[in-house]
């Protein structure tokens, strides 16, 4: 009888420990416990991480990502354009979720929405869009040349205190990135409407790369000795700007007799750093809202990719603003670079 009992005993314990570690029973429509949601893979391929504004948008990117249980698979192919083409379509026969891509520039942007739209992927392109609205993509992009307007505007403001014509000069970013087009046609829009105000501007070409930029500022300066007014295309070029004209004793805070009036695009941290009261050097600059881009994207490819959706297609637009001796009381920490200025 004991054997029978012990038997029955053991039965029942082995039972108790069976239901226990069964899996709960789920009604329909109940969701899944959160280990059984499938992980979701994204491909960032970007350019380069050259500058502080890629640096800071890959760090959005990728930490937002993670963070949300999504795999990243990250490539850098190090400004060149067939190497991206490459890697990305490496991330497509990996049959990734989603891809989001920092081009090289406009037009290979275009041949990688082909590619992830022949393979039914879902594309996000950040920050610099592709040449033509041709494919499906999400596109995220600051409004270039309204930011260029404006930044140019404030400048142009102050040139009118001086109560004199005055002579500028714009570094060209690489042509074939449509922000630097924009940028450009900003910068034009101004000048063209005070004509007694601008003399004829001189162009240097940087090709975004500061040897070059140097190169030609370098003559530039040489050939037009009266230059008192600069915009440049992107604020990574503020330490070369001044490389070059401190030398030449225009190297002058605001106040200065010397001062040559100035400003850019961007709102990075070297922008801030030359911007603050009682010693600034920059009159304004345009600022590209970067965490405002990277989580708008994100919202947006999360979303298509969760849902099933192959191939969204939207432009998700970042206004902008510029940020200027006018309004840094204001706005200063508006801007991501001086957030990092200030450890914010």
């Amino acid at each position: 009888m004991k054997q029978i009992y012990r038997f029955l005993s053991a039965l029942f314990v082995v039972v108790f420990l069976l239901t226990a570690c069964a899996p709960a029973a789920t009604t329909p429509g109940q969701p899944a416990a959160d280990s059984d949601k499938k992980q979701y893979t994204i491909c960032f391929a970007f350019q380069d991480l050259e500058t502080e504004f890629w640096m800071a948008g890959h760090k959005a990117i990728t930490e937002t990502l993670k963070s949300r249980n999504y795999k990243v698979i990250e490539v850098n192919s190090n400004e060149d354009a067939n190497k991206q083409l490459e890697q990305v379509k490496n991330c497509i026969a990996q049959k990734v979720d989603g891809i989001i891509v920092i081009p090289v520039d406009g037009s290979i942007a275009l041949k990688l929405i082909a590619e992830a739209n022949k393979a039914n992927i879902p594309i996000g392109i950040f920050n610099r869009p592709p040449q033509s609205d041709e494919g499906n993509a999400l596109t995220v992009v600051a409004n270039n040349e309204k930011i260029a307007e404006a930044t140019v505007e404030y400048m142009a403001q102050e040139a009118k205190k001086l109560g004199r014509k005055v002579k500028p000069l714009i570094m060209v970013g690489d042509l074939g990135d449509p922000n630097a087009v924009g940028r450009k046609q900003g910068f034009y829009n101004v000048i063209n409407k005070y004509p007694d105000l601008f003399e004829t501007p001189v162009e240097v070409a940087t090709k975004w790369n500061a040897d070059v930029a140097r190169d030609g500022l370098q003559a530039a300066m040489t050939a037009n000795p009266d230059i008192d007014f600069i915009f440049t295309s992107s604020d990574f070029l503020y330490p070369t700007i001044r490389g070059v004209l401190e030398p030449l004793g225009k190297w002058k805070p605001i106040g200065d007799p010397n001062h040559v009036i100035m400003g850019g695009l961007d709102g990075d941290k070297t922008a801030c750093s030359l911007m603050q009261p009682g010693n600034a050097y920059v009159d304004a600059t345009g600022v590209q809202d970067l965490y405002y881009e990277a989580e708008t994207l994100l919202n947006a490819m999360i979303k298509a990719v969760e849902a099933g959706e192959k191939q969204p297609d939207a432009w998700l637009d970042d206004p902008g603003f510029a940020l200027t001796q006018g309004n840094m009381a204001e706005r200063e920490l508006d801007m991501w670079g001086c957030k990092l200025f200030h450890g914010k």
